[in-house]
């Protein structure tokens, strides 16, 4: 019987100024894993002259945002005055709660010179207990992740508790999220909990599951309480994440997440009519969809 529920490919969104991303979740396939409820690979791409990655000032409420970089930098500024760049390997983790508002900016390359940019970005929504919690924000470097070597697969974990290992981010809900290289012919294998989904993305290389390979970009969604298993066809990079499933249905419209609608009506009108707060030194902002 196989442990593989689907897989999941991709579809390509434009952020605006033609910055395109590969959006796994939500699918129509699956809206989440575990709490993880949005997942954007952005890039590889390589930004020439004054070409740069533009996310104006927007709002959300009800979930935690992850961006993780395997090149490039990125400058996060936020309403609560942060103003961080983040590097290669290391984590910003904001949580919204009950509401905040935040911007990601690329810096142009210098003249005559290109500058590449690859990570993924990704959201994990708020357990109901917690979806109005004040809003704050986290950056850790990559020395303070915990590493951990199985079965000759190097991994990284980012967030969360796994393989006998926490990581210092801080988390509201039972999860895991892990960076990992496998060497050719490596294999790996995770039990889930009986209330766990799991699921495997592949990064670069290309990884076997069950028989299948499976080549980047490509999700592969594992059933609850079950085994993640692969091996690695080739040299190969990879995301391993997962965790509880919220007993609630959770609710998502444009940024906003949230297990009530009424609460997400409260935030459309909120960001319509101004009443979110500010980011310093951010002038341009994301008007509310029509």
């Amino acid at each position: 019987m196989s442990n593989v529920e689907l897989v999941i490919d991709p579809k390509a969104k434009d952020l605006g100024d033609n910055f395109q991303v590969r959006r796994a979740l939500p699918s129509i396939k699956k809206r989440m894993i575990g709490p993880f409820i949005f997942w954007d690979h952005m890039g590889p791409v390589t930004l020439l002259n004054d070409k740069k990655m533009t996310v104006r000032a927007h709002p959300h409420i009800g979930l935690s945002t992850i961006t993780y970089l395997f090149t490039g930098e990125i400058m996060h500024r936020d309403s609560l005055g942060n103003e961080q760049p983040i590097r290669p390997g290391e984590v910003n983790w904001m949580t919204a709660g009950k509401g905040i508002v935040h911007s990601e900016r690329s810096e142009a390359p210098i003249k005559g010179e290109a500058l590449e940019l690859e990570g993924i970005q990704l959201w994990v929504a708020l357990p109901k207990n917690s979806e109005d919690v004040e809003p704050s924000f986290v950056h850790f470097k990559e020395e303070s992740l915990p590493h951990i070597e199985e079965n000759g697969i190097q991994l990284r974990l980012i967030a969360g508790k796994g393989l006998g290992a926490e990581s210092p981010v801080p988390v509201y809900s039972d999860l895991f999220y892990f960076n990992g290289r496998a060497s050719k012919g490596k294999r790996f294998e995770m039990k889930l909990s009986s209330d766990q989904e799991g699921a495997l993305y592949v990064v670069k290389g290309k990884i076997k599951v069950e028989g299948d390979i499976h080549t980047r970009f490509s999700l592969i969604s594992f059933k609850k309480g079950t085994t993640v298993a692969f091996q690695a066809d080739e040299n190969s990079e990879f995301m391993l994440f997962g965790g509880s499933v919220f007993p609630e249905k959770r609710h998502i419209w444009w940024n906003f997440v949230s297990s009530s609608k009424d609460k997400i009506e409260q935030a459309k009108d909120d960001w319509k009519n101004d009443k979110f707060p500010k980011v310093i030194n951010e002038d341009e902002v994301i008007p509310l969809p029509e």
